[in-house]
């Protein structure tokens, strides 16, 4: 440990460091308060051992300056027997102890043991403050399901590990809320968690979103700036939609991944990066992979731990549990209850768009309710009456009394279906960009079904 001693009696000081040193520690020794604080400019110590009585400045003055300067600074006065009232008074600013002279060799030596144990606890403790305080900020999963189960399980398994993870399942299960829990129970949590579509960012900005630029690499680049990467240094990267990036990128993103390295647009300077990445697709990408889609080589690289979570209607248990979290989050009254032939059509629906679909018609009811006990009365007309992956837009097949969300549904449905599920496709048919399509698909949970 490192001991500033100071002390204007040389022949003491001399011994003191001496025998100090003779123990294992790091000393620096001064003859007054005023040459301490000169090398606490420059070093910081673990320990202050000081007299009372020094020239120029004393130690209770000394006291209050060097913990000022250092605040974690645990400090000892050497005090005569005159001034042991003054010595009890510097305990009460902030002095770990005093020792009386004269004292023993094993005196001194045992409570600057003490000293530096409770400064070990107390560095443990903010440790531990601080990890607790960024668990805290993890996202609330609930559940009793044996699907949901199996799954956090292995979430809390890998969580505290820096292994990359690819987080598979339909829209709406919450994959970047699992990302966000791999992240706070992590020993990265303190550091940031940089989240990013990467299907709703144009593809000629997207490269630069993750790996930034430099001023003049392109038109409106008008100063140096930090890509998604850099802004996670330290921390978690969650590339949410992975699947839908284009080739040129996945090659950039693999080489980020193999070897911690980037280079920013319009740089030939790589910049060390040093982040766990977590993947995210509501899509198949080994079939992706077998159709040349997306880089076998990019697959494996994310896919070293794979997180499949499971649809709604795969952990039904779980529904009437997230329907009273859900209640308690969009109501300040506690005395909101649901009927039983209410929680029945909740629990018999297919749930297309999932947990978010979920959350959203609990937060309709309680906004729209009639009573303090929602019934099916209070579910919107269209429930349960629209399968957003079987309708088109086909006269014969098209549903009555469409609402303008489900006729919006119906006609990306059916673009979809008539190019082949192909996006690109889809969106020149719709004469909209392709993120506007994939934002709408994301929206109302719109997937390729198995049967089609």
């Amino acid at each position: 440990m490192r001991i500033l001693l100071a002390d204007d009696d040389r022949s003491l000081r001399r011994v003191l460091q001496f025998k100090l040193e003779q123990n294992g520690h790091e000393v620096s020794a001064v003859a007054d308060g005023a040459a301490a604080l000169v090398k606490m400019e420059s070093t910081k110590f673990d320990l202050l051992l000081s007299d009372i009585r020094m020239p120029k400045m004393g130690g209770i003055e000394l006291l209050e300056r060097a913990k000022s300067m250092q605040p974690e600074l645990k400090v000892i006065l050497i005090t005569a027997h005159a001034t042991v009232s003054q010595a009890v008074q510097a305990v009460k600013l902030g002095a770990f102890d005093y020792i009386t002279k004269p004292f023993e060799d094993e005196e001194l030596l045992v409570t600057i043991e003490k000293a530096f144990e409770f400064k070990k606890l107390e560095s443990e403790n903010i440790t531990l403050r601080k990890k607790l305080q960024q668990v805290s900020k993890a996202p609330k999963l609930i559940g009793v399901s044996v699907a949901f189960k199996q799954m956090m399980s292995l979430v809390n398994k890998i969580a505290e590990t820096d292994a990359t993870v690819l987080i598979t399942g339909e829209s709406g299960t919450g994959k970047e809320l699992i990302a966000k829990t791999l992240h706070y129970k992590s020993g990265r949590s303190s550091a940031n968690f940089v989240a990013i579509n990467c299907a709703a960012i144009p593809k000629d900005l997207l490269e630069s979103e993750l790996f930034g630029h430099v001023r003049g690499s392109f038109t409106g680049a008008v100063k140096d700036k930090k890509g998604k990467f850099e802004m996670a240094g330290g921390g978690t990267l969650f590339l949410d939609e992975v699947g839908d990036m284009a080739g040129d990128l996945q090659a950039k993103l693999l080489r980020a991944l193999q070897e911690r390295v980037i280079e920013p647009v319009g740089s030939e300077q790589p910049v060390e990066v040093d982040v766990r990445v977590i993947g995210a697709t509501n899509s198949n990408l080994q079939e992706q992979v077998a159709k040349g889609a997306f880089r076998e080589d990019l697959y494996y690289r994310l896919n070293v731990i794979p997180i499949q979570i499971p649809s709604l209607k795969e952990r039904r248990e779980d529904i009437s549990i997230l329907v009273q979290e859900f209640i308690k989050k969009f109501s300040s009254k506690d005395d909101i209850t649901v009927s039983p032939q209410l929680m029945e059509e909740l629990m018999n629906y297919s749930w297309p768009g999932n947990v978010r679909e979920l959350e959203n018609l609990v937060e309709r009811m309680i906004v729209l309710r009639r009573g303090k006990t929602l019934t099916s009365k209070d579910l919107p007309e269209e429930f349960g009456t629209f399968d957003p992956k079987r309708s088109t837009v086909n006269q014969d097949k098209a549903p009555t009394h469409l609402t303008f969300r489900e006729a919006e549904i119906s006609l990306v449905s059916d673009a979809l279906e008539r190019c082949g599920w192909n996006r690109t496709k889809a969106a020149k048919f719709l004469n909209v960009p392709r993120h506007v399509l994939i934002y709408r698909m994301r929206k109302y949970g719109i997937e390729e079904s198995e049967s089609l």
